[in-house]
Parts: structure tokens; sequence; C-alpha cells
């Protein structure tokens, strides 16, 4: 694994853009390099193409080694998948390599499948990796089958080598863009080695150049993880039984040793501001997955609402055939907060739920255990009361978030496929109120939920406290501004900043998020005006009866699964429900094709079929049947009918017509 952020690159760019040049510039330093060449000889007489390969070969140094794979598609993946960890590659280009894969003389050949291969082999290459490749894809549709063919190869090329890859630069007339990640690095040396001491091998960010820092950023640059920070244990909470009464459900006892890692202030880099443009899910995959479930073999109407979660993991996974989470992490934000708003509640209630989830006991590290699924315990900074002065400083609202981003990086270089966003806090109900009054309109009554005792009896007293708090702060930030930050700084606290964070950062990466409660949905509703995408990577599987949850699920676009009315506290409704999200997943992954459809019969027969059942290449004589039967035929209605409905037209979307 390289040490100067990446280790992995792919270098995009048009013709004469510099690309090359580019690249070879990024592993100057390097004391040896093995060049891949990809490209064929060409036509002897062609002078042009042979002065364009004589150019090359000139600005090797002569340390570098060169070896050529135009006569072999298959020797690149070779190549690369030899390459030790001491080593240093550069390919150039994708091209070349593209055109000689579709070459006759090479063919019949699975092309998509060796471009998977290339892609898995770059994946997991150690060796440090320069790859070059022209970006086609901005230019006019090639007028010729041939010329269709190498761009379309060529695109799916380099998506699937960008995605495999730590780092992809686009060369535009000799000026470098940085699409992943979006730090830009310096465009003459290899990028510097990371200052994070705990950055993740592969993700380390490279600092911001002195005029990237002056310049406004539209984008979220990856050099958050500068400074000594350490992050809070990620946990394994193991299933065990409960002991009738444990001493350590005490406070200051038991094992829990230390207190919570309590919010450190970040000095980095990174700018979180309103505007910024994070990555979208896939627009396809997510309708393909749902088309797809319409021709599963299934016996009953199908997944109902569960759809929604075949469609969201597919576009959050980039396929039409989404495979279930594996990899789930839950973060337990904690976090008190001052004044009326935590009216009725027990002093160090919070603190007491953060310790025994720490334990492993409690609802929500049975859950976690039951869905095998880590747990991250995080205190975010105490809020004073809204109703008399800003619950956070500026300051605060800033570490809060760049800290939150840093969880959600943290969780992605892990290899986590799914957040669980929790929190446990006295008045943090309230907050998430305030904060919808302020960014939906809101009228607090009708958003804050009724205080339930610990013996669960109803306390208005307590209530009318909540809301008084609530409404004293909108009153005191009447003429306030009403941006993303200001929100957080006046009304929302600590653990709706630092939840904010993490939904931008697990933007970021791709990693989608299942919020349950009031704090992730204010927290999402906040990151509107930070990034609007992403409210796009969370589902929520339960409202829980909370009315804040369904007006801000209503605002979001976001349409709860279930109507269980589950209230085991934020995060735990949540991984109730999981196991019933990964079975409609697994259902949709494992399913065949009915049999109708070309799926197999009841007996294993695997063969095609054509729209009567019959499968392609049958001689068409069946057991059983005289060969001089007539076919039946639907007879023509004497008068008007119902529309025909043809063979592959569903009768109304997601339904397969039996």
């Amino acid at each position: 694994m390289s040490v100067d952020g990446w280790h992995t690159l792919l270098v995009l760019g048009g013709i004469r853009s510099g690309k090359s040049e580019f690249a070879e510039s990024l592993v100057a330093d390097a004391p040896t390099v093995r060049y891949v060449a990809t490209a064929a000889a060409g036509d002897p007489e062609d002078t042009e193409w042979a002065t364009r390969l004589a150019a090359h070969r000139a600005r090797r140094p002569g340390s570098w080694t060169t070896e050529e794979t135009a006569a072999n598609p298959g020797r690149l993946v070779e190549v690369i998948a030899a390459a030790g960890p001491n080593e240093t590659l550069l390919v150039d280009d994708l091209g070349g390599w593209v055109t000689v894969l579709l070459d006759p003389a090479h063919q019949p050949a699975d092309d998509t499948a060796t471009i998977a291969e290339l892609a898995a082999a770059v994946r997991s290459s150690t060796a440090r990796l320069v790859l070059v490749s022209p970006e086609v894809g901005l230019s006019l549709v090639p007028t010729t089958p041939l010329g269709r063919a190498f761009t379309d190869a060529l695109g799916a090329t380099n998506r699937a080598v960008a995605d495999a890859c730590d780092a992809v630069a686009l060369v535009v007339a000799g000026q470098t863009a940085w699409l992943k990640p979006t730090t830009p690095a310096p465009a003459h040396a290899v990028p510097p080695a990371a200052t994070s001491p705990e950055a993740a091998p592969g993700r380390a960010a490279t600092p911001r150049t002195a005029a990237h820092q002056a310049a406004p950023a539209q984008a979220v640059p990856a050099d958050l993880g500068a400074g000594d920070v350490t992050l809070p244990e990620v946990l394994t909470p193991a299933a065990a039984p409960v002991p009738a009464r444990a001493a350590s459900d005490e406070p200051g006892t038991g094992d829990w040793a230390a207190p919570t890692m309590a919010l450190p202030m970040i000095a980095t880099g990174l700018v979180i501001q309103p505007g910024m443009e994070l990555p979208m899910p896939d627009d396809y995959t997510g309708p393909q997955a749902v088309d797809r479930l319409a021709t599963l073999d299934i016996p009953g109407a199908g997944l109902g609402v569960l759809e929604q979660v075949v469609g969201f993991a597919a576009a959050t996974q980039g396929t039409a055939t989404p495979r279930p989470w594996d990899a789930v992490r839950v973060l337990l934000i904690q976090g008190d907060h001052e004044g009326g708003a935590s009216a009725g509640a027990t002093p160090g209630e919070s603190s007491r739920r953060a310790r025994q989830a720490r334990a492993g006991r409690g609802a929500l590290a049975r859950l976690a255990a039951e869905n095998r699924a880590g747990l991250q315990i995080v205190e975010a900074p105490a809020s004073a009361p809204m109703e008399e002065r800003p619950a956070l400083s500026a300051d605060e609202v800033e570490a809060a978030l760049r800290y939150g981003w840093r969880l959600a990086e943290q969780a992605a270089d892990a290899g986590v496929q799914l957040l669980v966003l929790a929190a446990c806090g006295a008045g943090a109900e309230a907050a998430a109120a305030a904060v919808l009054a302020a960014t939906a309109g809101a009228e607090p009554p009708t958003v804050l939920g009724r205080v339930v005792t610990e013996q669960g009896e109803i306390d208005d007293a307590a209530w009318m406290v909540r809301c008084a708090a609530v409404r004293d702060a909108l009153h005191r930030t009447r003429r306030s501004a009403r941006e993303a930050k200001d929100v957080l700084a006046e009304l929302g606290g600590g653990d709706i900043a630092l939840a904010t964070g993490v939904l931008l950062g697990a933007t970021a990466r791709k990693v989608p998020v299942l919020l349950d409660g009031p704090v992730g949905t204010a927290a999402a509703m906040v990151s509107r005006d930070l990034a609007g995408q992403a409210r796009h990577w969370c589902l929520l599987p339960d409202h829980g009866g909370r009315p804040g949850v369904r007006l801000a699920a209503d605002v979001l676009g976001l349409t709860p699964l279930v109507d269980l009315r589950l209230d085991l506290g934020e995060g735990a409704t949540a991984l109730a429900a999981l196991p019933l999200l990964r079975s409609a997943l697994t259902l949709a992954a494992t399913l065949p094709v009915h049999p109708s459809l070309g799926g197999p019969d009841d007996e294993g027969d695997t063969g095609e079929r054509t729209g009567t059942g019959d499968r392609i290449g049958d001689d068409g004589g069946d057991a059983g049947r005289a060969e001089d039967e007539p076919d039946f035929a639907e007879p023509e209605p004497a008068g008007p009918g119902p529309t025909t409905v043809g063979a592959d037209e569903p009768v109304f979307p997601g339904r397969r017509a039996d």
C-alpha cells in the first residue's frame, strides 16, 4: 500500500490533453518503473504513428523497463496481478488495450468478463499502479458499428477501472481535475505522504495546495483526517443471557472502564458548506432491480413495499442484483441538552444507556449482536439551553461536522456496507422539534412527542415545559439566519451536528444509512442545505409513531417501510427491521426467473423457454401428447373485450402477469 494517499490511480483525458505526461510525472520519483505499453506497433508505413510511439519512448528515463502486452489482452491482467508491493507500474493506455481486445484475431471472447478481470486485478493490486486511458465519452456517437463497439467497450473499461482505483484524475487542456477523491494533488509530483496517523490504508489524503485553500470549495476534499484524532473503539456485541440484576448496570461500575471518547477539535482543511456536490445513487439500477422483480419465480404478488428496499440497495450498490448488507455498523451518538428541552428526563439516563451498550447489554447491543453489526459509541458535546443562548458555538459546530464525517470515512475504509444512525440523549427530541420548526415551518406541539416516564406514564407537565423551551428558542432566534450551520448552532446542538456530519461523510463515500428517530431525521433535514444528495442515501425502516419523524420523512421524501410503531430507542428499531430488509434482498438476489419467462422448471430444467413455455431447441414432441394434436388457440371474442396484454408487458408496474 502506498504511503502517498493512493496506490492505484486512473488518469483520463482527451487526445493531446497531456494525460500521459501527467501520469509520468506522478511516478517520476520512483527508483524503477515498469512501463506497460498496450498499443500495437501498427502499420509499418504509418510514419505519424511511429513518431508518436518514439516520442513516448524518448520521455522514459533509462531506469524504466518496458513491457509490451499488445499480443495478448490477458497479459495486462497477469502483469498487474503479479506485481509486488515494492513495484511501480505505469500502464499507457487502456484505449490501446481495448483496441487489441476487440481485434478479430482475439475473438470470439467474453469481453465483459475480461474487463471485469482487469478491474479485479487493479482492485487487489499491491503495487503502485497508474493507468492512463482516453476519455471518448464526451464526443459524438460514432457512425460505424466498429466505432460504437470501441467507445462502448472503452467506456465500460474506464468505469470499471475508476471504481477499482483509489483515485481518478481528468486532464483537460493540460489542466488536472481530481474526480476521486476531490482533493487536488500537485500536478508536478507524486502526492505527498498523508499526515494523519490514523488514516486508513489506501484512503490517506493529500494536503491541500495553497491555491486551493484560497479558493471557495465547491466540493468536499478528503483531507479531514489530519491531526492527532483518535476515534472511538468499534465494539462487537455478543449475545449473552440477561442476569436478574447486574451490578455493573449502576453508574460508575462494571466493565465501563473509561468515559466515552469526548468530541475533539480537529484542525483540518475540510470545508463543509452549503451547495456541496456529493455523489448520487445510480439512476438506472434501482428501477432495473424493481422491474426485475416482476420476472422472478415468486408465488404471490411480490415483495410489496419492500420493493423500495431492493430499489434503494440497487441504486446505492450500482447493480440491478443487489446483495444483502453483510458489514453493518451502528453509530450511537450520546449527547445531552440542558434546559427545558430535557424536562422529564432522568438525570444520567443517557450515560447509563451508553454504558449499557458498551457492555453488550440493552436492546441496542442485543439487536446489534443478532445482526452481526459493529457498535461504535460517540459522545457529542453537551448542548446549552437553546431557549437562553446558542446550543453550540460556531467552532463546536464545525468540529462536530468534521468529526461525524471522519466517523463515516472510518466506516467506509473498514468495508462497512451500511450505517445505522442511533442516538441517546436527554432533550434530543425537543432539539429535533426545534430544527423541524426552523427548517420545515412546523409547529412545535405537532412534532414533539409525548413524554413517557420510566413507569410508562405520560408526563404532560414535562411535555409543556419542552414545548415552551422550543417556543422560546424560536422566538430568541426569530431574526437569526436559517442557514444549516446557524440552525445547528442555535437549536440543534452537538448530537444533531455530529449526525449531520455522519450523513455527509457517508454520502461522500457512497455508504447507505438507516435512519431511526428524531436525531437522524433532523440531521437529514439540515443536510439538505449542505448537500441535497444526502437524503438519497437514507432509508427509514419505521417512523416509530413519532410525529416529528413522520413530518421529516414526508419533507425528505422517505417512505417508512413498516408501521410497527416500535419505540425501542434510536437505532434499535432499525436493527429490529434489518432482518426483514435483508430477507427481501436475499430473495431478489437468489430467486430464479419464472419458468414462463425462461427460468428453470420444477425438475431443474434450465433450458431457455419461448413465450409458450417450450424449450428452445426441443424437437417439438412432448411425451404423452399426440403428434397430431392441434395447438390450442384462444377464440376471438364476439364483442368488445379487454385490451390484449403482450407477453412482455406486465399488467401493472412491478407485477408479473401469470
